[in-house]
């Protein structure tokens, strides 16, 4: 699992630094997230002309980068190796690739910073609000994408290794308890919600995975009536919001849907699951496993 975190952190932090070279306009752009202790490693290059800057270390209130990390607010200089606001430990790297003009925004997720980006111009130059606007909101969305993998993780964590030895227990143990079960839908249904929004195609995979399996321990219980109808992602994602006591809007907007869109799916699930209710539905998923 944490290789395949650091693995989604490059391809959020990619996304990040695409987002800031489009809409501020510069064409250089670098970044990295926290690697140890108040230090931040850069290791996502976009339009740079040497690798000189990939696997530097930027420790906390060195450089222009440690700076906004320190004061968890954005810094920019004109002319980065002249500039008398920040210390100079990295001025051979940034010299290196002939960096003149550059900003730095921190990532703070839940009061913590958690990496840092940074946009720069080859040529010596104010930077104006466009350019430091941009490469805040690339930061906001990049922390926004911590958050739900933060969360993604705490759940595949927590839950299920819960659920499958809940799957194992013995009907009468205390693991069997169906209140325990209810625990395990829940986060079955946050975790397909979280699915959706998830912007890296490989974490969201995962995700979806983990969905099936917390589905699959379910329907290995000894009450379970074994395989039934084949729903669709879509479906199932649909079932799972109801199975939470979410109405046909609640859902629409959850899964950004149109509320048509939602009944639609509903009576195709019960019509394949013979179901007349939506309640019968659910009911119907679970036993299937489609649902925990």
């Amino acid at each position: 699992m944490q290789r395949e975190s650091a693995a989604n952190d490059s391809v959020d932090v990619r996304t990040a630094l695409s987002r800031l070279r489009r809409a501020s306009g510069l064409p250089v752009a670098f970044g990295g997230l926290l690697a140890g202790t108040g230090r931040y490693r850069i290791n996502e290059l976009a339009g740079t002309e040497t690798a000189v800057l990939h696997g530097l270390d930027i420790l906390q209130g060195n450089g222009l980068g440690g700076k906004a990390v320190a004061l968890s607010r954005p810094f920019a200089v004109t002319d980065y190796s002249v500039s008398s606001v920040i210390s100079h430990e990295y001025d051979a790297a940034v010299a290196a690739e002939g960096l003149r003009s550059v900003l730095a925004v921190p990532v703070i997720v839940r009061r913590r910073v958690r990496g840092v980006l940074y946009g720069a111009l080859r040529r010596p130059v104010r930077l104006g609000d466009r350019p430091l606007s941009a490469a805040v909101e690339a930061a906001r969305e990049l922390e926004q994408a911590l958050v739900l993998q933060d969360e993604a993780a705490r759940l595949l964590s927590e839950v299920l290794p819960h659920a499958l030895r809940t799957r194992e227990a013995p009907p009468s143990s205390a693991a069997a308890d169906p209140a325990r079960w209810e625990e395990v839908r829940e986060a079955h249904g946050e975790l397909r919600a979280l699915a959706q929004r998830v912007g890296d195609p490989l974490l969201r995979q995962e995700l979806l995975g983990a969905c099936g399996r917390l589905a699959a321990a379910s329907s290995r219980r000894p009450d379970a009536d074994g395989a039934g109808p084949v729903l669709s992602p879509r479906e199932v994602d649909v079932l799972a919001c109801v199975a939470s006591g979410a109405t046909n809007a609640v859902v629409a907007r959850r899964l950004g849907l149109r509320p048509e869109t939602v009944k639609s799916y509903l009576r195709s699930c019960m019509r394949k699951l013979g179901a007349h209710t939506r309640l019968q539905a659910v009911i119907a998923a679970r036993r299937a496993g489609a649902l925990p």
